[in-house]
């Protein structure tokens, strides 16, 4: 795995946690904020050949894998 695929999955796990974290918190804009942080990562993923495995895409963090990288 290189470097950018590990950072990109590395940032959508985070943003995942902070996701979580803020609705866990009742902060309706932050979630806004991650969702779209979120939405942002998984498009640069997809731009990239980068496949986020079903728990990432979930946003519960377990299972990764990548195609063509």
């Amino acid at each position: 795995m290189d470097a950018f695929t590990a950072g990109l999955l590395q940032r959508i796990k985070a943003t995942q946690t902070d996701l979580t974290r803020a609705r866990e918190s009742g902060d309706d804009f932050l979630v806004e904020v991650e969702q779209g942080e979120l939405d942002d990562l998984h498009r640069l993923a997809a731009e990239h050949g980068v496949a986020v495995g079903p728990a990432l895409a979930t946003s519960s963090g377990a299972d990764i894998h990548t195609a063509g990288v």
